[in-house]
């Protein structure tokens, strides 16, 4: 529907106006009701293909005989779990429905009409729909390489600034921060704003000089980390993520966070989640072959893509996407078409299982012969 179409515009806040709803990668049952097909495998959401642990799922089991019953709206298991993982209090900890959530909260918390927000070109999409939705003014700095480009985005902060947006790794691009020129742009921010390292992907990163920001915490009051139970833990459709913070940043947080955002089947896998190394490391290992398997069929095929420390990589097809990504959904797999990020000859892929690469990479090689 357009804004032409929509005669209750006229009572919505400023900024609804110019918002387009976060557009999520096509469900299976979608694709195959639409085009009456079967055996679809989806490749788009950066989901975890071994799905949650045994852990989580006997936790989930544990809890079911509660579902009369209200969750515990303080989560304070989950949040001791969380605590107890990251050697933090409690009081620092900020759950949220999904690490969107708190993204939200923040800028509920922190932004409003003549305050500004920052963040990167071919950043994460929810930054400037939470920035926009609550009145505030989003400034984009240009990219480098695909990814963040520090000195641009110190080059922007100003006055106005209330809250810096860091995805690390970023999504979709799978690009990263060492931990030297990350901590430096930190301490450089003024003490008016506060600045969100957002590690949805943390776990599956080995690079050395990869920062994990919850270590600064105590040294950088203004900083927020925020981290998802979606990826690496594999409880994508429970909705659970957090943030860590100073805990005077939490309470602010908390004082806007929707009573019962998290529901207990959700807070109960999570707090088992947590502790699961096992399954977070065969998660890891499996992500490795995975992305060695696609980029390895990509420089087969001839096709550029973006070298990503993610559960997924975005590869260049040299031309637009939209017709190849077309062709993929007809063949039943679905991809992330990343047009509305800036990247139009660009598709993002989550690393599945090895069939499911294989049959992604069988499928292309068909494709770009013919388009």
């Amino acid at each position: 529907m357009t804004n032409q179409d929509n005669p209750f515009l006229a009572l919505a806040a400023p900024g609804i106006a110019g918002l387009t709803p976060y557009v999520p990668g096509k469900p299976v049952s979608e694709l195959e009701r639409e085009l009456g097909i079967s055996g679809t495998i989806k490749l788009a959401s950066n989901e975890n293909p071994l799905g949650p642990g045994h852990r989580a799922r006997e936790a989930i089991a544990a809890a079911l005989p509660e579902l009369g019953l209200y969750p515990d709206g303080a989560a304070f298991e989950l949040r001791r779990a969380i605590a107890d993982h990251h050697r933090v209090s409690p009081m620092a900890v900020t759950i949220g429905n999904g690490s969107n959530d708190v993204l939200d909260m923040v800028a509920r918390v922190f932004l409003q009409p003549g305050t500004e927000s920052l963040f990167s070109a071919h950043a994460f999409a929810v930054y400037p729909i939470a920035t926009q939705a609550v009145g505030a003014t989003a400034r984009i700095a240009p990219a480098r390489d695909y990814g963040h480009d520090l000195a641009a985005m110190a080059a922007l902060v100003n006055e106005h600034t209330r809250v810096v947006w860091i995805a690390n790794p970023n999504n979709p691009t799978g690009t990263w921060l060492a931990a030297d020129p990350l901590r430096t742009f930190i301490e450089g921010l003024p003490k008016t704003c506060v600045v969100v390292i957002d590690e949805a992907y943390t776990e599956y990163v080995s690079e050395p000089d990869f920062p994990d920001a919850t270590q600064w915490l105590d040294a950088h009051p203004h900083l927020i980390v925020t981290r998802t139970f979606s990826k690496a833990h594999g409880l994508a459709a429970l909705r659970v993520g957090y943030a860590l913070s100073d805990p005077r940043l939490a309470d602010l947080l908390n004082r806007v966070r929707h009573p019962f955002n998290v529901n207990s089947l959700a807070q109960a896998a999570a707090a088992a989640a947590i502790g699961d190394c096992e399954h977070v490391r065969a998660s890891v290992e499996l992500n490795r072959a995975g992305m060695s398997q696609l980029t390895a069929g990509f420089e087969r095929l001839g096709l550029g893509y973006i070298p990503s420390v993610g559960n997924f990589v975005t590869v260049d097809l040299g031309r637009t996407a939209a017709p190849i990504n077309e062709a993929l959904l007809r063949r039943g797999i679905i991809v992330r078409p990343i047009a509305n990020y800036g990247l139009p000859n660009h598709l993002r892929i989550s690393i599945g299982l090895e069939a499911d690469n294989a049959r992604l990479l069988a499928a292309l090689e068909d494709i770009v012969k013919v388009l």
